[in-house]
């Protein structure tokens, strides 16, 4: 009986010491992931990427609007809507980061399509006299491969055998001190191609010839009662209420409207890739955004919307700021 009493305590010990242990747990999975510095950074506490700035972008502040964003940067509103994928371009908020020029080409581009253009991978391609490389072998002249079979079937004779043991070719001895590079005929001379950097370069010479191309005219008579000294962005002209506003220059409209706070119905012309101007207060407007317009055309009628006088504000701006449009303007 004792003994019994014995093993029915060990059977209650065990059970017991079974029921407290703990069992295996497998730790929660961490997500890591390898910085630039080589450190192994835990992705929940990973600092989020930095807002793109600098040239070309544009840093929301209070009191913006897209409209005046982008007659800030000489740009069409509606380009910064796409460039920035907008769903509502009066959607912007304060210290939020748009781009306010065309995106560059992506870099990479062109050696992207090179190697797409190479041999398939694991071909290995040696530049013809590449250091630490041998040369090539001469290529076979054209027109010397024979064009007869070699696998047929002939009877034996002599004369046949003496054919097959025939080489294909028989190769040139180069000169002496003559490299093989040099045997081999050498491609047409290309002409030469402006170098990656030189390109800026001649595209700001080239919108700077584009720049003087435009021939200006006064966009309304009257008197200049503001100008640009004045500590205005551009000049003030009087005028009656509904007198012709004409077109300074030939070029396309960029903005037909009255988004932007303190211009009233405004029209922006985009003379070229630099050159754009401006024409505030009008009482009427007689142009569509997207309208290619003439030097002279009527555009509006002057007005004083948002402004206490009848006058027209004209501005012309070179890259999105303002500039005296009397060196541009013809004397009066």
């Amino acid at each position: 009986m004792k003994k019994i009493r014995l093993a029915v305590l060990g059977s209650v010990v065990s059970l017991l010491a079974a029921c407290g242990s703990t069992p295996n747990q497998q730790p929660a999975p961490v997500v890591e992931r390898t910085s630039s510095t080589g450190k192994v950074v835990d992705a929940a506490t990973a600092p989020a990427a930095p807002a793109p700035s600098g040239r070309g972008y544009y840093t929301v502040k209070k009191g913006d609007t897209l409209y005046r964003i982008a007659l800030e940067a000489g740009q069409n509103w509606r380009d910064i809507v796409a460039w920035n994928n907008l769903t509502n371009p009066n959607d912007i908020k304060v210290d939020q980061t748009l781009r306010v020029a065309p995106p560059d080409r992506a870099p990479g581009t062109a050696q992207t399509a090179a190697i797409a253009a190479s041999p398939a991978a694991g071909l290995e391609v040696k530049p013809l006299g590449a250091p630490g490389t041998s040369a090539p072998a001469a290529p076979v002249p054209v027109g010397s491969n024979k064009t007869g079979p070699r696998g047929d079937k002939r009877p034996y004779s002599e004369s046949a055998l003496a054919e097959l043991e025939k080489p294909d070719a028989p190769s040139a001895p180069a000169a002496s001190g003559t490299s093989v590079a040099s045997a081999a005929p050498s491609a047409p001379a290309k002409a030469e191609q402006p170098h990656a950097a030189d390109k800026p370069a001649a595209a700001a010479s080239q919108a700077a010839t584009d720049d003087e191309g435009v021939s200006w005219m006064w966009p309304a008579e009257g008197k200049v009662v503001g100008t640009f000294e004045g500590g205005k962005k551009g000049v003030d002209i009087a005028g009656k209420a509904g007198q012709a506003v004409l077109a300074a220059g030939a070029g396309k409209v960029m903005y037909a409207g009255s988004g932007i706070r303190g211009y009233g119905n405004l029209v922006i012309i985009k003379h070229t890739s630099n050159l754009l101007s401006a024409y505030a207060h009008n009482q009427t407007i007689l142009v569509k955004e997207g309208q290619s317009v003439t030097k002279g055309q009527k555009i509006a009628e002057m007005g004083k919307s948002d402004s206490d006088t009848v006058k027209l504000h004209f501005e012309i701006r070179q890259q999105g700021k303002p500039v005296d449009p009397s060196k541009y303007l013809p004397p009066r």
